[in-house]
């Protein structure tokens, strides 16, 4: 038979009220007191039942960790960073797949039914009304990888995504390259549309340069390998910013495929900077999102909004960088005659 709380108090000596107490966040216990329980415990091997504190406390400790593209190899890191942090903190995640989800209002009952402590929504391609629809149901939430906005109606964290469509642009005008292409994820993902609204923002500025712009069906290999199939059976770019390093993996497959060699033939940027970007088969240039401090800022937020749960929404942008590797040629420096 498991060791009871009842086998604490009588090894302890003291009432099963004060082991309970002992091991509830918060409560009153005097550190003499402690030290008994705790003592007592570790001699009987004693561990606390999480779902009975639960009913004591009215909190669960339970963090619902929701996204909807579990194709992406990035969200392996990013669930891996989550869930560790998150259990680091003394909280439980609670991995939830909304894959073709649509409706906020059933994520919100299966939050409720599960008595969730909060929410993290790590998706960028989830309608912004997710985060709002649990923020209208009082529950803590926090969106990872989501839109900043003037009027935040949640906590959200993330990078700025125009501007990591800028820094590609400028990055393959520098190489030389006329002749761009932005090949994005999905059309209504917002991630999609800022990173090609800044590459085209910025290339506006460049008159010799020509780009155009298509959509993968989706932030996943095969998606990314079919569209650059499709766009080289007639002229393609120069170069791709591939708005996201798994589509822009799937791009050098196709491209390879094709008969045709990176960088030499075609140059390939992608963005986050995931751990098979740099392995030495694929080798590819990209901009790093940081992506281990935006999962740490959302678990400090999401555990102060436990706390405090009228907290007032903020933003929090992490910036990006370069990361160079093999699928860019190198920088063309122009030497102006005197």
């Amino acid at each position: 038979m498991p060791t009871t709380l009842k086998d604490v108090a009588e090894r302890a000596g003291v009432s099963r009220s004060a082991v309970s107490r002992t091991f509830t966040d918060g409560a009153s216990v005097s550190a003499k007191m402690r030290q008994r329980v705790e003592k007592a415990a570790k001699e009987l091997g004693y561990s606390p039942n999480a779902l009975a504190s639960s009913l004591t406390t009215g909190r669960t400790r339970l963090i619902g960790l929701v996204s909807n593209n579990f194709h992406n190899p990035i969200f392996l890191e990013v669930f891996d960073l989550f869930t560790r942090g998150l259990q680091d903190k003394g909280l439980r995640p609670l991995l939830v797949n909304l894959t073709d989800e649509t409706d906020p209002a059933n994520s919100v009952k299966m939050m409720r039914q599960y008595s969730a402590d909060g929410v993290i929504v790590a998706s960028s391609t989830l309608p912004a009304g997710f985060a709002k629809a649990f923020r209208d149901a009082g529950i803590p939430v926090v969106r990872a990888f989501g839109r900043p906005t003037r009027a935040p109606q949640a906590h959200v964290v993330g990078i700025d995504n125009v501007e990591a469509g800028r820094m590609a642009a400028t990055t393959l005008v520098a190489r030389g390259y006329t002749r761009l292409g932005f090949m994005g994820g999905p059309q209504d993902a917002t991630s999609t549309q800022d990173r090609m609204h800044g590459f085209l923002d910025e290339l506006a500025r460049h008159p010799h340069v020509t780009v155009t712009h298509s959509f993968a069906d989706a932030y996943s290999f095969d998606a990314g390998r079919q569209e650059m199939l499709r766009l080289l059976q007639s002229s393609p770019a120069q170069a791709y910013f591939g708005g996201d390093d798994v589509l822009s993996i799937g791009a050098l497959s196709a491209i390879a495929d094709h008969g045709l060699r990176v960088p030499d033939d075609i140059g390939i940027i992608g963005l986050n900077d995931m751990t098979m970007a740099g392995w030495e088969n694929i080798n590819l240039t990209t901009i790093r999102q940081p992506i281990q401090q935006i999962v740490t800022s959302c678990i400090e937020l999401i555990t102060g909004m436990l706390d405090d749960p009228d907290r007032y929404p903020e933003h929090r942008i992490f910036a990006c960088k370069i990361i160079e590797r093999g699928t860019l040629r190198h920088e063309i420096h122009i030497l102006s005659s005197s």
